[in-house]
């Protein structure tokens, strides 16, 4: 008989954290020590904790009545977590909490009160009473609703469309991914985050794709577990004879004669040595062959060699480095130094063995020659597929850039920056820049040689934008634009790549010498288009808006007749303009401001002068009113007197002779 091991039956890294803290608690610990619950699903390990001075509480109510003010009191928070408010309590009552909540578990906690507090309508898919969803609840305020299959989706709110769909870490992968699908045709709008746990998608997989290859399937496990139960759910649909067994004493009742092939696997809550002893029992019950399948488990758990690749996931960190957990035995150390971002608890690491230390039972891990191996290949696929990637510039040198790629050398020559010249190289420096790679050549011990072009991704996000736009435009669309440039005679606004021209004329129904009297550079402004030609690339734009034309509902405004007070704004040789209103002129005519022939304007009016007038005419289609000064008050032209011309000399004073006597 052959017996197929799932590699990952057994304790995951949340529940490992959880059971080892306690024993190390119950070693050094003077007081009390009581854990929230049972903390896992494991009837022989809660019995051994017992033992251990561990015991089990239901509720915080059951732990007031225990506390004694002279002895120290610790409580362990289980790794399926708690609610908000039972945490709040614990602080309040002054005991030790020790949080082993999972990693993993703590994070769902977390996108569930930050999307309640978005205003998002949380949603679980799990099983209402398990004690993970029951803390998951605790922190949005036990708001959320709770589902635990595809046709639950009917029971959701059709006019809600602010759904946040969030996972128990150990639910079922093939009901989860059933569930999205109804959701999405239900709503439209949702957003959803798969929060399973990867060692359980891992774990049910390889429990999928074993019992579907053997005839007989064993799965090991409590029979309170929820993820041990979903197991057998599993296993089940692709293996009739599927057993749910606690420990080796109930294989007793399971037929194996003419069973050639049998599966293993167990749930997250079962120890190790449960494990050992159904494998060394089923090896005393499988006489046909010489193999101790003890010792099978036994290697493939726990055999590493040097330049072995392993995963697992962190437990701890320090000042010197992170700590791994690779099984069983081992647990792995990866020099602090090489983690680029700071490592957190939980997260998986995937790392090269350097060294095993059987007498300390660590192992020695490099991430970095892995990383690289992975990050050099990722860059050669990027280069034979033209897939852009992202290079964080370090330096500026003769030439270009210096940047890496995941810790990847990459050289970006300056002629490949941009589409124009950059005059400025050490702009870039720090910053993060999307390029292609262009050569990709290998050398000498593990060596590459890696050239990057940003010129080609512009030049090719140009072209796409400028397609885009241009299948896309018509004449009175609106854009949101930003104001690239100002001449004399407009402005042209970047409309996200295209440019545009707003004439002088359509930025404001006033007159206006200078477009910098409306707007400036750098502005951000609503435009719609008036007209555009696809063949020279050149689009006019509007921006003073139809609604404050002045023009609009012109003859309700005003009538022949009216007399309006306006301001003398310009001077032509026939006559001058009176803004009525802002943006509307009237033209009164030479003819119509004296009531005496005048020869300029000039000589009544003056710039800035308010004035009555009556409007004489008004013509909307060619947008002219006419009006006259004269109707109302007439302005003569104040002429100064000519000083008198001086009375002429008068006549000469005729002389009267005399006529003297005669002489004698």
């Amino acid at each position: 008989m052959e017996i197929v091991l799932a590699e990952s039956a057994g304790f995951c890294f949340g529940v490992s954290k959880a059971v080892n803290l306690a024993y190390r608690l119950s070693q050094n610990n003077n007081g009390k020590i009581y854990t929230l619950g049972a903390i896992i699903h494991n009837n022989a390990v809660i019995e051994e904790l017992s033992n251990n001075g561990i015991d089990v509480i239901e509720n915080i109510e059951e732990l007031e009545g225990k506390i004694n003010e002279k002895e120290n009191c610790t409580v362990i928070i289980r790794a399926h977590g708690i609610p908000k408010s039972v945490r709040a309590d614990l602080d309040k009552m002054g005991v030790t909490v020790e949080d082993a909540t999972c990693p993993f578990v703590r994070k769902i906690q977390m996108l569930a009160m930050e999307k309640y507090k978005e205003g998002y309508k949380i949603v679980i898919t799990g099983d209402e009473k398990h004690p993970e969803v029951i803390g998951i609840n605790g922190w949005c305020e036990n708001s959320a609703i709770i589902i635990s299959e595809p046709e639950d989706v009917e029971k959701l709110d059709k006019t809600e469309n602010n759904y946040c769909v969030l996972s128990q870490t150990t639910f079922s992968v093939v009901k989860w991914k059933l569930i999205i699908e109804q959701l999405k045709k239900q709503f439209d709008k949702f957003i959803y985050f798969d929060t399973i746990c990867s060692a359980t998608v891992k774990r049910q997989e390889e429990a999928a794709n074993v019992a579907a290859s053997v005839e007989l399937m064993i799965v090991i496990g409590d029979k309170m577990s929820s993820n041990t139960l979903k197991l057998v759910e599993i296993c089940k649909a692709n293996c009739k004879q599927t057993f749910l067994i606690e420990s080796s004493l109930d294989l007793s009742g399971i037929d194996f004669i003419n069973i050639k092939r049998v599966g293993v696997t167990a749930g997250a809550s079962t120890p190790d040595h449960v494990i050992r002893e159904v494998i060394s029992k089923m090896s005393e019950i499988n006489t046909n062959t010489n193999d101790s399948f003890e010792a099978l488990l036994e290697e493939s758990l726990t055999t590493l060699a040097t330049g072995q690749t392993v995963k697992g996931n962190i437990i701890r960190v320090d000042e010197n480095g992170v700590f791994i957990d690779l099984g069983f035995k081992y647990e792995g150390f990866v020099a602090i130094d090489e983690f680029r971002e700071q490592p957190n608890i939980g997260d998986e690491v995937e790392a090269i063995v350097v060294r095993v230390n059987d007498k300390d039972g660590e192992v020695v891990l490099s991430k970095k020659r892995i990383d690289s191996k992975k990050n050099i290949k990722a860059i050669e696929e990027a280069y034979e597929n033209k897939t852009p990637v992202t290079v964080y510039v370090t330096e500026a040198v003769k030439g270009g850039l210096v940047g890496n790629a995941n810790g990847v050398r990459v050289f970006i020559p300056a002629s490949q920056l941009a589409s124009r010249y950059v005059s400025d190289l050490s702009s870039y420096i720090k910053k993060n820049l999307e390029v292609r790679i262009v050569t990709f050549e290998k050398g000498d011990k593990n060596r590459v040689k890696v050239v990057g072009s940003h010129k080609i991704i512009d030049e090719e996000n140009k072209a796409r934008i400028s397609e885009e736009f241009w299948s896309n435009i018509e004449v009175g669309k609106i854009y949101n634009g930003k104001v690239r440039s100002i001449t004399s005679f407009g402005v042209f606004v970047d409309l996200g790549g295209i440019d545009g021209l707003v004439h002088l004329s359509e930025l404001s129904w006033k007159k206006i010498k200078h477009p910098s009297e409306v707007v400036a550079v750098g502005d951000t402004i609503e435009v719609y288009v008036i007209k555009f030609d696809r063949e020279t690339k050149k689009i006019s734009l509007g921006y003073r808006k139809t609604e404050d034309n002045p023009w609009n509902n012109i003859n309700e405004k005003y009538s022949v007749g009216d007399v309006i007070t306006g301001k003398v704004v310009k001077f032509l040789p026939f006559g001058a303009f009176i803004e009525i209103e802002t943006g509307l002129d009237g033209l009164v005519h030479i003819s119509q401001i004296s009531s005496v022939r005048i020869n300029k304007v000039q000589d009544a009016l003056k710039i800035g002068q308010v004035v009555e007038a009556k409007i004489i005419e008004i013509n909307e289609e060619s947008k002219k009113i006419n009006l006259s000064i004269k109707e109302v008050a007439p302005i003569d032209p104040v002429v100064e007197e000519e000083p008198e011309e001086a009375e002429a000399e008068a006549a000469e004073e005729p002389v009267e002779e005399t006529v003297g006597e005669a002489a004698e």
